[in-house]
């Protein structure tokens, strides 16, 4: 039987790699640090499918040392221990799979043999490592962020699939048609090539084998759909969690919900993505949904199984019904656009802090007049630098609660934002 195709393709070197080239191409962080034999401890971080197993094969395969793989999943402080006994004899390289699954004492089970150098750790996650891994032991590892694969890199996967890999150079295939191949990959090399791999196992009867979008959805809608937290099940079904809630569907929220928590899915981990759409799509038009988000969150970590899913439902149904607004969220983005575009303008003279006499000679502060001074508590002055004076990045979504917020503005700022 051979292996997934993802597993016979995984690349033996960086120059090898697909994608990631801010960390592993020519003249890269990751690269000169191999390069130099002088590779720290770090936490790769981003969605599944990116590179982060194969960068640290190697790692490990380049600097020629012993290589342990550890799932955090399935794994406990016992067999850490054993892996630094080893590693005492030899430096080593461990790898931990999910590292964000391992709890406080599994993490600081490590501390000392990283801060002493007696193993270089290398830990794998898809979950922001600010939330999941201990501050010592994130303190003592480079965090790498990596990226969702783009359409030529998707494409270029392919295409080396084709030639390198002897099962598939057997074939004549013909890409007549990628799309559905790209988009339900979603930026995932493993899940693009094990994908193909699989529709071209369905045709392979075919001379050619004629890849388009139709046959590939009906091959993928015939796999049997099973929840698996570490695997694709866990980001397909999240995002029809999240998708319901959106689209104002407590019913579909409410089975989403189910379904991960048959498939043991982490109750922080729902909850978490509850409080980022709380502010994502609900925003403004209801602030309530934020506050009750967060407690939420904070609950389940009190409660855990089995209540943790009654206060679960609780939110989603009330986030599903609840008006939605994503005002907030496109607002940041376009201010963060503006800074993108237009780099550090300068602060007003009349809103800089002046807390000492040669700032105030300066004309720190200066002309700036205290709201609270003022009635309605309003003064009309500028808060924007001068190259951007009249700029909206915040307009209010069409609910009633927004509605208020935009009546509000307007009766302050008259035409200046155009609200």
């Amino acid at each position: 039987m051979r292996a997934p195709l993802a597993e016979r393709l995984r690349p033996a070197s960086l120059d090898d790699l697909v994608g990631q080239e801010h960390l592993t191409g020519k003249g890269s962080i990751l690269q000169k640090a191999i390069q130099q034999g002088k590779v720290p401890s770090m936490i790769l971080w981003g969605p599944p499918g990116v590179g982060k197993t194969t960068i640290a094969n190697i790692i490990a395969h380049t600097l020629q040392v012993p290589f342990y793989t550890l799932s955090a999943i399935s794994s406990g402080v016992k067999d850490i221990r054993e892996v630094i006994d080893l590693a005492k004899h030899r430096h080593a390289v461990l790898f931990i799979d999910e590292i964000h699954r391992f709890n406080k004492s599994q993490q600081d089970a490590l501390l000392g043999a990283v801060e002493k150098g007696i193993i270089t750790l290398i830990g794998a996650t898809t979950e922001n490592p600010s939330f999941e891994v201990n501050a010592a032991l994130l303190s003592r590892c480079q965090v790498y962020v990596l990226k969702a694969l783009g359409e030529a890199e998707l494409q270029l996967l392919l295409k080396q699939a084709m030639v390198k890999d002897e099962w598939l150079a057997e074939k004549t295939i013909e890409l007549e048609e990628t799309e559905a191949l790209y988009n339900i990959s979603g930026g995932d090399a493993r899940k693009l090539l094990n994908l193909f791999e699989l529709v071209v196992d369905t045709l392979q009867e075919e001379h050619p084998i004629v890849i388009t979008n139709e046959k590939v959805m009906e091959i993928a809608q015939q796999r049997v759909a099973i929840y698996d937290k570490s695997g694709e099940q866990h980001y397909d079904i999240i995002s029809a969690f999240i998708k319901s809630m959106r689209g104002s569907d407590p019913n579909g929220a409410v089975y989403w919900l189910a379904r991960m928590l048959a498939g043991g899915e982490d109750v922080k981990f729902i909850a978490r993505r509850m409080v980022i759409l709380a502010s994502e799509d609900i925003g403004n038009a209801n602030p309530n949904a934020l506050l009750l988000a967060t407690s939420c969150f904070q609950a389940v970590n009190l409660i855990g199984h089995p209540e943790a899913r009654i206060i679960l439902s609780q939110c989603a149904t009330y986030l599903a019904s609840s008006p939605k607004s994503n005002a907030a969220y496109a607002a940041i983005n376009n201010a963060q656009a503006a800074v993108s575009q237009t780099g550090d303008l300068s602060v007003p003279l009349h809103i800089r802090n002046a807390p000492t006499k040669l700032m105030k000679q300066l004309d720190y502060g200066k002309g700036y007049t205290y709201s609270h001074d003022f009635e309605n508590n309003f003064s009309a002055q500028e808060y924007l630098p001068k190259e951007l004076s009249g700029t909206k990045f915040y307009d209010p979504g069409k609910n009633p609660r927004e509605d208020e917020l935009r009546k509000y503005l307007k009766a302050l700022w008259k035409e200046k934002y155009g609200y």
